[in-house]
């Protein structure tokens, strides 16, 4: 089994999601995918704004999805701790992540004794399924 990694809000759930998804499966023969549901908290720091829906419930939202293995719950304050208790064999990003998480993210894992594998994933239709373009 090959533990996969990926991160995000989710405040919505949508056809991008479930891409993202597919595409983090893909990356290995026997996957179970880890998703980490970003804090309410460290959500409205790193976006600006807080999420609509509550962490519990999005987290819930993301774990009813047949494509998702384990749905967690990230740090309220930086990530490595949460990394660290899943240990993933690799670790998959979206195609617009970015900022101080993913900006440290190599070196934080290796000053953590952590070596998961890396990956950029595409984006899909990022004209149409983007949650910032669909929110109401």
């Amino acid at each position: 089994m090959t533990r996969i990694m990926v991160f995000g809000t989710f405040d919505m759930l949508h056809e991008g999601h479930e891409d993202f998804f597919k595409q983090a499966r893909a990356l290995a023969s026997d996957p179970y995918l880890v998703v980490s549901v970003a804090r309410d908290s460290a959500a409205a720091r790193h976006r600006g704004f807080a999420p609509q829906k509550k962490e519990d419930e999005r987290r819930a939202l993301v774990a009813e999805q047949k494509l998702v293995d384990r749905a967690v719950l990230g740090d309220e304050v930086g990530f490595i701790a949460h990394i660290k208790a899943e240990a993933p064999d690799i670790i998959a990003l979206g195609y617009d992540q970015a900022g101080e998480y993913v900006d440290n993210l190599e070196t934080e894992l290796a000053a953590a004794g952590l070596s998961p594998k890396i990956i950029r994933l595409n984006a899909y239709k990022p004209e149409t399924f983007k949650t910032s373009k669909l929110r109401p």
